[in-house]
């Protein structure tokens, strides 16, 4: 049986990453499925397009402040408990919304929701990387963040015949039932959990500084920009030109499904040829994903956009995640993939008022050039960076 070094006896990242993978999934189907019911509500309560257009900026403001709280809890705090917090704490969320509550409500939920899911994703992601051997992370992350993937996919699909069955006050209570059901594979992970680390006086970004890891961080706020920039305003554009509404639906659906089987072989590529190529070809992908959308005029072009794009984030997320774990030690992961996460939710943030503010001024292919040229400058940035991090070697293998 594959073992960690002596120095690290705990058993390898795959028996951690399978349970946590289990419970992603129930919890990414809630997440899925609330993403188009939170707003339908919306709509049917009578509230104006700016308090529906917020539940978005909620969940960018959500994942900003979730990643960098509970990066830092993971690393200061036992683990395992904060997972049962954060599912709890999103059960909490959910369940309000059973209640049918006014639109201001409805956005808290949604706030609280996002902060207490990205507190289960940054947690999972430093328990997996911790526990995985260099040769291995990369896999064994992929586990988990394809299970949140198709957590999501499911979620997304069924979500209509559940508002439809169901109703509102039937569908949130499904909903919030779901993470509760992910609690039993909690229950599998194995002992053997890193102890807390003790405070440390160097921060995050200072270590981001000293590990190599800041033009990565920098990157992905611009790529994260650029793809929810151009991201955002897909429905309408897909709208003006006349691709049908069920026709939306199965195209945006390929972005996610594209990932569930991504993830697994680009989390296997990057044990293999290196986390520098992955998430390379993700920045690189990133950048052409706008030009395709700007050249499609029919569902086909769209598909192909959503598929490229469900290319891009599993190869630069399974990369970066991976070359994040290589390059900090087990104490600080939590914080450094939390800062991550926050990075791409500054971008996530920034990125739809730029697309909204341009849009009128350069029309929609404007706008998605002006994107792709952003998520350009994202991978040039990449290209030319120069290694100062405390570890020589950059691409992450095994015996490298």
């Amino acid at each position: 049986m594959e073992t960690l070094p002596e120095s690290n006896p705990r058993p390898i990242g795959r028996y951690f990453a399978l349970p946590l993978a289990g419970a992603s999934v129930f919890l990414m189907a809630a997440n899925g499925g609330l993403n188009l019911i939170v707003k339908l509500f919306l709509r049917a309560e009578g509230a104006p397009p700016i308090v529906v257009g917020a539940v978005t900026s909620v969940s960018a403001a959500g994942v900003i402040l979730g990643s960098l709280a509970w990066g830092r809890l993971a690393d200061r705090r036992e683990r395992r408990p904060l997972l049962f917090a954060t599912v709890l704490g999103a059960v909490g969320a959910i369940g309000v919304l059973i209640l049918l509550p006014p639109p201001w409500l409805v956005i808290g939920s949604v706030f609280v929701r996002t902060v207490m899911w990205m507190g289960f994703s940054t947690v999972t992601m430093a328990i997996v990387s911790g526990a995985s051997a260099v040769a291995r992370r990369g896999r064994n992350l992929s586990y988990v963040t394809s299970a949140r993937s198709l957590g999501f996919a499911l979620g997304a699909i069924a979500s209509g015949y559940v508002l439809e069955r169901f109703g509102f006050r039937g569908g949130f209570a499904v909903m919030a039932i779901l993470p509760l059901l992910g609690i039993g594979f909690l229950f599998l992970l194995p002992a053997g959990e890193a102890a807390p680390a003790p405070v440390m006086r160097r921060g995050s970004w200072r270590l981001a500084f000293s590990s190599g890891l800041v033009d990565l961080y920098l990157s992905t706020i611009l790529r994260q920009m650029a793809i929810h920039g151009a991201f955002s305003l897909l429905p309408i554009y897909m709208a003006a030109l006349g691709i049908p509404p069920i026709q939306m639906g199965l195209v945006t659906a390929l972005n996610t499904l594209t990932q569930v089987g991504a993830l697994i072989g680009f989390g296997r590529l990057a044990d293999r040829i290196g986390r520098r190529r992955i998430f390379m070809l993700g920045f690189a992908l990133s950048a052409l994903t706008p030009c395709v959308f700007a050249f499609a005029r029919h569902a086909a072009g769209m598909a192909a956009g959503y598929g490229i794009l469900g290319l891009s984030f599993s190869s630069l997320y399974i990369g970066s995640a991976a070359h994040i774990g290589d390059r900090v030690p087990e104490e600080r992961q939590g914080a450094m993939l939390g800062l991550y996460e926050t990075s791409r939710g500054i971008g996530g943030l920034v990125g739809p008022l730029l697309a909204g503010a341009i849009t009128p001024v350069l029309g929609y292919t404007g706008m998605f050039f002006t994107m792709a040229g952003i998520a350009g400058v994202g991978f040039l940035v990449m290209f030319i960076r120069r290694e100062y991090g405390r570890m020589g070697g950059d691409d992450g293998r095994a015996g490298v």
